[in-house]
């Protein structure tokens, strides 16, 4: 399946926009547990990568 399908769909790309958003929101409740620096920099490429997807329409529809 191509991207653009997915990221042109809306009810598709607003259910993926909201799983994102819930991950996102999980590596935040895991920063508030950890301890570990290494773990809080763990969490926050997560968060960057996931920011990241969440800007995928923008990149594969290409500038406008």
């Amino acid at each position: 399946m191509s991207l653009k399908k997915i990221v042109n769909d809306k009810e598709s790309w607003d259910a993926l926009v909201e799983y994102y958003d819930e991950c996102i929101a999980d590596q935040h409740k895991i920063m508030e547990r950890v301890t570990d620096v290494t773990d809080v920099h763990r969490s926050q490429g997560a968060i960057a990568v996931l920011r990241k997807l969440k800007y995928m329409r923008d990149k594969v529809n290409g500038p406008r």
